[in-house]
């Protein structure tokens, strides 16, 4: 089992770590999406993050009850920071009941619309600007979660 040991956490990572649950949870709470489509770009751009440990942080996030096989496949591989997933989450709840009220108090065509140019916005970003290939992410990561 490769569990990846990790040093405390700092203020800093806790804070982006926070905005990306409320960002991802506002998102939800809008138009639907979250998990996918904003904590694992987020973790892999902004933390430095592998895309597999973004991945199954994510999933973590939101593991019961649909995603509990696949946390533990992540976790048995070490790709699951659980202090992570506590406050991603906190993040995203809160996130999700303002970002919910947003939406409700919009007209649906708006909010369609709103989905449809985040969508585009993310696939752009990935595809032509994206300059942190996965092997760099990762390696990063290890450094700077590994204890000496």
């Amino acid at each position: 089992m490769n569990i990846l040991k990790h040093k405390k956490m700092d203020v800093n990572t806790l804070i982006i770590i926070l905005l990306v649950g409320l960002a991802a949870g506002i998102l939800g709470g809008m138009v639907g999406i979250g998990g996918g489509i904003i904590i694992v770009p987020a973790l892999v751009y902004f933390l430095g993050f592998s895309q597999f440990k973004a991945q199954g942080t994510s999933l973590a996030m939101l593991m019961f009850p649909v995603g509990i096989l696949g946390v533990i496949q992540y976790y048995k591989q070490g790709y699951v920071d659980f202090r992570i997933v506590i406050v991603l989450a906190l993040g995203f709840v809160l996130g999700s009941l303002l970002g919910s009220r947003l939406s409700l108090s919009l007209p649906q065509d708006l909010v369609k619309k709103l989905f449809a140019i985040l969508m585009l916005l993310l696939g752009v970003k990935m595809l032509f600007f994206d300059k942190s290939p996965a092997k760099e992410a990762a390696d990063h990561t290890e450094s700077i979660h590994a204890n000496p």
